[in-house]
């Protein structure tokens, strides 16, 4: 009888193992998911990263290039050096 309950046991870990394989944490279906789901993440985060890479060239354009400043003022706000006399001249 104890010759039987050997191979019983093991037959039973093995559909345990088996379940856990397809059906369990870390299932086959749920890495496939996984994997998945962090192509996804990777792909917005390329995309957020040359968001960041642009504004940040951008912030660093405007901390060193006083001549972006100056040209965003005038043409944004309409600004002028005190010794200019600004003239609009409208084609209609």
């Amino acid at each position: 009888m104890a010759s039987r309950v050997v191979p019983i046991i093991l037959l039973a870990l093995l559909g345990i193992l088996h379940a856990q394989l397809w059906f369990g944490r870390g299932s086959i279906p749920e890495v496939s998911r996984l994997l998945q789901k962090l192509e996804t993440l990777k792909e917005h985060n390329a995309e957020a990263q040359l968001v960041n890479d642009q504004l940040s060239a951008e912030v660093r354009d405007l901390k060193e290039g006083l001549e972006m400043v100056e040209e965003r003022a005038r043409f944004e706000l309409g600004m002028v050096k005190s010794n200019e006399i600004f003239v609009h001249i409208s084609t209609k």
